[in-house]
Formats: structure tokens, sequence, C-alpha cells
């Protein structure tokens, strides 16, 4: 059985930790930032962590 390709369009989205977890960037920071409050678009800078969940399924199309 051959080797599974990466997928390149999440590799570029999602990023591991040296313990597993996989990094994101948070949703909601592309248009309409006027009508958000500078505390949201704050918070929304930071890297977020997805759930352990969903984390398998994108470690496994990532390569990592």
């Amino acid at each position: 059985m051959g080797k599974i390709k990466t997928h390149k369009s999440a590799a570029k989205r999602f990023s591991t930790t040296k313990s597993g977890k996989v990094k994101m960037n948070h949703t909601f920071r592309r248009h309409k930032l006027g009508l958000k409050t500078a505390k949201r678009k704050r918070q929304l800078r930071k890297r977020a962590y997805l759930s352990e969940a969903h984390a398998p399924t994108v470690r496994k199309i990532i390569g990592a």
C-alpha cells in the first residue's frame, strides 16, 4: 500500500505542536471587521487548538 499524500490546503491551515495538538487560526477575521469590537478582533488573532475529536483526521491528512 502506498503512502498517503499530504492534503496541501489543509497543511497550510493547520500545524502540530510537539505534544501532538493541532493548531489553527481563528475564523471570522477576513472581512466586515468594522462590525466587530477591538476586543473580539484581538482575541481572534491568537492561535487556537483543534478539538480532540477532529484532531486525528487532520493529523492524518497533513501527514503529521
